[in-house]
C-alpha cells in the first residue's frame, strides 16, 4: 500500500508507516533539512520527499494537482502546530494561519477521496491536543472551495477521532496529539504501570562522552525497537551542550516559582516519561529541558540529539541531518513520533488485509540497523564536541520587566512588579496585587490600604527599609539601569530581582490572618499587603526621584 506524507518534517509519521512495511511514495514540506532528513533515513537519499508549498498544490489546477499528489491508498499529515500550541503565547496566539493549513489538507483529502475512480482509503491528521478545537466534525465542498466537486461532505471527526497520549504507545515521552481522520482503532499497548521512564532512557543510552566516545565499543539495544548498535555509532549524543548560570537560574525560577501554573521539576524528574518535547531549544524558559551534568554541582546540560529523538522514539539508528544542534532539535521536536505511527499503520495494515513490502514488514520487532546511508552526503555529526557556553549580554534600555515578589503565593494571591514607558518615554515602576489565573484572574492597583492595619508592626520599620532601598537604588532610571546589566557587570548594584529578593526576605515574618480591605473583593493575606505597602512606596519614592531629576535638568 501507498502513503503520501504532507507536511512530512524529517519524517517522524513517515518512518512508522515505513517500519510497518507500507511504501512512502511522496512526502512535501518547505524546510531544506528536514527534507533531506526524510530522504536519507527513507529512501536511500532518492527524492521521496520535495520541497512544496501545501497550500499552493491544494489550490492547484487538476492537472498540477495530480502530478503532485499521487494516488495512493493513504494519506497522512501533521500541519503545523504552533499557533495552536498553549505554550506560545500561553495559548493566545493566532489560530488564524493554522486552521488555514488544516483546510489547505482537507482540501487535498477531499479532492483525492471524491475524484473518480479514487484510491484513497484511509487519512490520518496529527496535531496538537488544542487544535481539536478549530476542527470542523465535517467540511462541505463549499467549505473547502470545491463546490463544483460534489455534493459531499468530508467527515473529519470519525469514531476513531480523539486524543491520544503517546506514552501509551511504547514512547517515553508524556506527549498528547490529537488525531483525526478515518482509520481503523488503534489500541494502546502498554499500562500506565508499564511506561517507559526518561531514567531508563538515559541510562541505557549512557552519559554523554565527548572525549573518549571512540572507544566505548559496547552494544547498545534501542529500549524501543530493538535496534542493536555500538555506543559509539550512536550520533549526536557525545557532546556536551552546558546551560549557563544566568540561563539555568532563570529557568528554575520559571518552573519552580512561576506564580499561578504550579511548580514544575528542576533539573528533570527521571522516573516517569519525559515531559513534551518541543521544537525550540530553550535554556531559560519553563518549558527548558535540562539535566544535571554528570559528577558536576550546579552544573547542568541539555539533553543531546539523541536523547530527545530516543524519547521521541525515533530509532537509536537515525540520522538527523542539520548543521547544528538547534536544526537537529526542532526536527525531533516537530515531528510525529514514529512508535505511535508505527501502531497506527499496524491497525491500517491489519484492517486492510493486503500484501506489505516484505523487506520492511515489523521492522520493529527487533533487527540490526538496515539503514544504508549515502556517505557522500555530508552529516554533521555533534559528536565529540563541548559546545561554548553562551555568554549573558546587555539588555536592551527599554527592555521589559514583569515577575513577582519570588517565592510568595499566598491563596493565589501575589504582588507584580514590572516596568513602563511614561508619556514623556521615561522607564518608571508600578506595583500590583494579582490573584488566580485564566479566566478568574484579578489585578488590582492603586489599592489603598489604612495606615491602622499595619498598627500592631511598627510603621517606622517599614519606612526605615523603605528607605534603605530607595537610598541604594536612588532612582527609577537606575533600576532600570541595574536590570539591563549583565550579573557580573551589576555585581552588588541592586536591579528589580534582587529588590524583590529583599522585600520576599523582609515580609517572610509576618504570619497575621488575611486582612478585608475595601479595593479587594476577598480577604488578602496580611503577607501580601507588606509586600505590596512596601513595593508602593518604594516605586513611587523612586518614580518620584526621577521625575525631580528630570525637573531640575530642564530648569
Amino acid at each position: 500500500m501507498k502513503v503520501v506524507d504532507l507536511f512530512c518534517g524529517a519524517g517522524g509519521f513517515s518512518e512508522g508507516f515505513y517500519r510497518a512495511g507500507f511504501e512512502i511514495v511522496r512526502a512535501y514540506d518547505i524546510w531544506g533539512p528536514a527534507i533531506l532528513t526524510h530522504n536519507m533515513n527513507h529512501s536511500n537519499g532518492k527524492p521521496v520527499a520535495l520541497r512544496g508549498d501545501i497550500h499552493q498544490i491544494a489550490w492547484a489546477d487538476d492537472e498540477e494537482f495530480e502530478n503532485a499528489i499521487p494516488d495512493s491508498e493513504i494519506i497522512i499529515g501533521s500541519p503545523p502546530c504552533i499557533a495552536f500550541s498553549n505554550s506560545n503565547k500561553s495559548g493566545k496566539a493566532d489560530k488564524e494561519k493554522g486552521v488555514t493549513l488544516i483546510k489547505a489538507f482537507l482540501r487535498i483529502i477531499a479532492r483525492k477521496k471524491f475524484k473518480e475512480n479514487s484510491k484513497l482509503k484511509y487519512w490520518v491528521m496529527e496535531n496538537v491536543g488544542n487544535s481539536e478545537k478549530y476542527v470542523k466534525d465535517y467540511y462541505t465542498m463549499e467549505d473547502l472551495g470545491l463546490e463544483g466537486l460534489t455534493d459531499a461532505v468530508l467527515h473529519v471527526k470519525g469514531d476513531t477521532s480523539k486524543l491520544y497520549n503517546m506514552k501509551y504507545f511504547g514512547v517515553p515521552t508524556n506527549r498528547i496529539r490529537y488525531i483525526c481522520g478515518e482509520f481503523p482503532e488503534v489500541k494502546e499497548t502498554i499500562k500506565e504501570s508499564e511506561v517507559i521512564s526518561l531514567g531508563s532512557i538515559l541510562s541505557n543510552l549512557g552519559q554523554p562522552s565527548p572525549h573518549n566516545y571512540k572507544k566505548l565499543d559496547e552494544k547498545v539495544t534501542d529500549l524501543v525497537y530493538g535496534i542493536e548498535l555500538s555506543r559509539n555509532e550512536l550520533s549526536d549524543h557525545h557532546y556536551i551542550s552546558e546551560i549557563p548560570e544566568f540561563e539555568w537560574k532563570k529557568a528554575e525560577r520559571q518552573k519552580t516559582d512561576k506564580g499561578y501554573m504550579g511548580r514544575m521539576a528542576f533539573p528533570e524528574r527521571i522516573e516517569k516519561p519525559a515531559r513534551t518535547i518541543m521544537a525550540t531549544l530553550s535554556r531559560a524558559s519553563r518549558e527548558s529541558m535540562i539535566f544535571p551534568l554528570e559528577n558536576e554541582v550546579n552544573r547542568y546540560r541539555v539533553p543531546t540529539i539523541r536523547e530527545v529523538a530516543t524519547l521521541m522514539s525515533f530509532p537509536i539508528d537515525f540520522r538527523f541531518y542539520g548543521d547544528n544542534e538547534s536544526v537537529k532539535y526542532r526536527m525531533v521536536g516537530n515531528a510525529v513520533t514514529p512508535k505511535f505511527s508505527y501502531e497506527l499503520a499496524k491497525a491500517i495494515r491489519e484492517n486492510s488485509k493486503e500484501r506489505m513490502l516484505p523487506e520492511n514488514i515489523d521492522l520493529t520487532d527487533g533487527f540490526s540497523s538496515l539503514r544504508v546511508f549515502d556517505e557522500k552526503i555530508p552529516f554533521v555529526n555533534l559528536n565529540g564536541n563541548i559546545l561554548s557556553i553562551k555568554e549573558e549580554k546587555t539588555k536592551k534600555p527599554d527592555a521589559k520587566y514583569k515577575y513577582h515578589v519570588p517565592y510568595l503565593i499566598e491563596k493565589a494571591f501575589r504582588v507584580e512588579l514590572n516596568n513602563f514607558k511614561d508619556n514623556h518615554g521615561a522607564i518608571k515602576w508600578e506595583v500590583s496585587i494579582h490573584r488566580s489565573q485564566g479566566k478568574n484572574a484579578e489585578v488590582f492597583k492603586d489599592v489603598s490600604i489604612p495606615n491602622e492595619i499595619f498598627e500592631r508592626n511598627n510603621l517606622n520599620n517599614f519606612s526605615e527599609f523603605i528607605d534603605e532601598i530607595i537610598s541604594e537604588i536612588r532612582s527609577s532610571e537606575n533600576l532600570q539601569y541595574n536590570f539591563c546589566k549583565t550579573k557580573i557587570n551589576r555585581n552588588t548594584d541592586m536591579g528589580p530581582d534582587e529588590m524583590l529578593q529583599k522585600v520576599k526576605d523582609y515580609v517572610g515574618f509576618f504570619n497575621e490572618e488575611p486582612v478585608k480591605i475595601a479595593d479587594v473583593n476577598k480577604p488578602v493575606p496580611y503577607k501580601i499587603l507588606v509586600a505590596y505597602y512596601i513595593l508602593n512606596n518604594i516605586t513611587r519614592g523612586l518614580n518620584n526621584a526621577e521625575n525631580n531629576t528630570r525637573r531640575k535638568t530642564a530648569n
